[in-house]
């Protein structure tokens, strides 16, 4: 059984853009009476979902791309905003020691700028070998086979779902705790903000990051006071609490690579940038190499001037104000800018979640093209925006907001191992390109990359075992469910081109001949439109009714019969009886006994229907077409479904006191 429909063929675009056009029509009052039915595949661009190069002058395109600095803003918020739980995350762990314990802060913050700056480099290295983006999915498709990089596309995935969620959550959390009575509506906040972020990005990928550059300076300024002031000052303006533990404990390997592992969480975002060079201003791949630097030496500059200040001052976790508020406090007091760090911190852990929309859509839509995601995820709107990217994301962040009930430590235990598992990858197949291309200087290039293929593996241990019970889990049954995903529709897609034989010259079209049969109901000018497009189709035209064995029913069909007769359209009407008031058998019924005899080479069946004017109108209008539809499809083996959609709204007036 072949159905053309639109429910059938629509989402099956492939890279390129083509779509199964199969058997529609529509028609209008200034269209020639016979319609037009292609049987193939059709080039169609649109302005809606479009190729990125198919609408629009180039310099139109460039402008809704990202420069250096709105790269900075849209794709860095992830990194820079994490110093507000990184260098926490840190003391949490060794604090545990004691004092000799806090002491080692600052040895552990120079391990992990040590391996931000591997990450750095290696990821600029990764733009400029792969300016079609993908970041690790593209590294280690290359170098590394099949199951690495979609291993490490689905560890991305993972990471930019929950990157979304603790970002929104954690700024909801700052607002509750300053606005104590919005506590019960964390949820609700929880979902406005994040509706407002994806809307933003659906708006467009430039416009979003314009929004976003303000605020991201002025918390790159406000740390920066933070650590001048901190640095300046001898002692502290507010001494911070002391929640030392009664009895240090002893300082072993384990504690320190527990300590660096949660301190990596300042890491994630690294990779966003690489995942997104095509979302960038020509020359792409310099913007983004740009970008990356700047990420790096500003993330790793205030992660060491936080972690001098914490040794300076001995912080230490205390539940009810953060490291990063403490900090602020002993350097600059609590006055008006001790309150605009807080509130610009809010901001950018909200906003940090704008990370994840440019990267995951990118990652989405070159997954789309290798035929691992339906391929409606490498369309593009106006804006450049991969708009179906950015919704999926929204509603897999909202679903975790919603379980979690916005809570951010229930979901900072699934945060970071994921993006660990493509850091890996990523240095591994880089190490792997330096020893094919052994272009000059390849040798330092691949020991950093396995240097920092080693680190991060270490890192990616220790934070699963260490989590596993608190929710890491999850993750870890989540991410091979995603490559099975992949697997399955990449399988799927083939199976299809191997039957449509894409690519290939086909054989020389022939016409066959049909048996086009039309469904009526009643005398209209739909059943005239539809028996029209059916005698320009086949050779042969049969109109079918049903009627059922009810004496209603029965004067309605003698009814028809004499009104076709009068007609004399020149197509047999056949009527279909039946003692069940249901559309679908008797018609299935007919097509099987038609395609038993094995008299046509084709049987088309062609289901005239109405195109309402407004959406909300289609509840107005049965759903026979839909019904037979559904009821052909199960029912009969090699029968080709066509529905013809007219626009009612475009039919002319017929005359007053005609027969309409």
């Amino acid at each position: 059984m072949i159905d053309c429909g639109p429910s059938s063929l629509a989402g099956s675009a492939i890279p390129g853009y083509w779509r199964a056009a199969a058997c529609r029509a529509q028609t209008g009052h200034r269209r020639r009476s016979r319609a037009m039915i292609v049987l193939g595949l059709t080039l169609v661009t649109t302005s809606d979902d479009s190729h990125p190069g198919s609408t629009g002058p180039p310099d139109e395109e460039e402008r809704h791309r990202l420069t250096t600095l709105s790269g900075l803003a849209a794709l860095s918020l992830d990194a820079l905003s994490s110093v507000a739980y990184g260098p926490e995350a840190i003391v949490v762990v060794l604090v545990a020691a004691g004092t000799a314990g806090l002491a080692y802060t600052l040895p552990v913050t120079y391990a992990i700028v040590i391996l931000l700056a591997v990450l750095v480099i290696s990821y600029r290295q990764v733009i400029e070998a792969f300016p079609g983006g993908g970041g690790a999915y593209a590294v280690a498709k290359t170098h590394l086979g099949k199951m690495p990089s979609l291993t490490a596309a689905g560890s991305l995935i993972v990471d930019y779902v929950l990157n979304a969620a603790v970002g929104v959550s954690a700024g909801v959390a700052a607002l509750t705790s300053a606005f104590p009575k919005l506590y019960g509506d964390t949820v609700p906040i929880c979902l406005i903000v994040l509706a407002l972020i994806t809307a933003a990005n659906l708006w467009g990928v430039a416009e979003a990051a314009r929004l976003f550059i303000v605020p991201t300076l002025a918390f790159i300024f406000a740390i920066a006071m933070v650590i001048v002031s901190g640095l300046v000052h001898s002692h502290p303006v507010i001494a911070p609490p002391s929640h030392l533990p009664s009895v240090a404990s002893s300082i072993g390997i384990l504690l320190l690579l527990r300590a660096f592992a949660s301190g990596c969480s300042a890491l994630t975002g690294v990779e966003a940038i690489a995942n997104a060079v095509p979302s960038f201003r020509k020359p792409r791949v310099k913007h983004a190499q740009n970008t990356e630097a700047w990420l790096g030496a500003l993330l790793g500059v205030m992660l060491i001037g936080l972690a001098v200040l914490i040794k300076k001052y001995h912080i230490t976790p205390d539940p009810r104000e953060t490291v990063l508020a403490q900090l602020a406090a002993a350097g600059l007091g609590k006055g008006i800018v001790f309150y605009f760090v807080q509130l610009i911190t809010t901001v950018l852990l909200a906003l940090a979640a704008n990370t994840s929309f440019g990267g995951l859509p990118v990652l989405a839509s070159l997954l789309a093209r290798d035929n691992y995601l339906p391929h409606l995820f490498f369309l593009r709107a106006d804006r450049q925006v991969h708009r179906y990217g950015v919704v999926v994301l929204a509603v897999f962040a909202a679903i975790l907001l919603v379980i979690a009930r916005g809570n951010t430590q229930r979901l900072v235990p699934l945060f970071a191992i994921g993006v660990f598992v493509g850091f890996t990858l990523s240095q591994a197949g880089m190490v792997r390109h330096w020893r094919q291309g052994r272009q000059p200087g390849w040798e330092w290039r691949a020991t950093i990359n396995g240097l920092g293929a080693v680190l991060t593996l270490a890192a990616f241990a220790v934070e699963l075992v260490s989590k596993f019970t608190e929710g890491a889990w999850l993750v870890a049954i989540v991410i091979p469910l995603l490559v099975l995903m992949f697997s399955r529709v990449h399988t799927t897609y083939a199976k299809i081109g191997r039957l449509l034989e894409l690519g290939k010259l086909p054989p020389r079209p022939e016409q066959i001949g049909a048996l086009v049969v039309v469904p009526v109901g009643g005398m209209s000018r739909l059943t005239q439109e539809g028996i029209s497009a059916a005698l320009s189709l086949g050779d042969e035209v049969l109109a079918v009714t049903v009627c059922y064995n009810d004496p209603d029913d029965e004067a309605m069909d003698s009814r028809l019969r004499q009104q076709w007769d009068e007609w004399d359209p020149g197509v047999p009407l056949v009527t279909l009886h039946t003692s069940h008031r249901s559309l679908g058998p008797p018609i299935v019924e007919y097509l099987t006994d038609l395609e038993a005899d094995d008299k046509y080479h084709r049987i088309v069946v062609l289901i005239p229907e109405v195109q309402p004017a407004r959406p909300w109108q289609r509840i107005l209008h049965n759903q026979r077409g839909f019904v037979l539809d559904r009821a052909i499809q199960h029912g009969t083996t090699n029968v080709v479904i066509c529905r013809l959609h007219f626009q009612l709204a475009n039919w002319p007036q017929p005359e007053p006191g005609g027969a309409g």
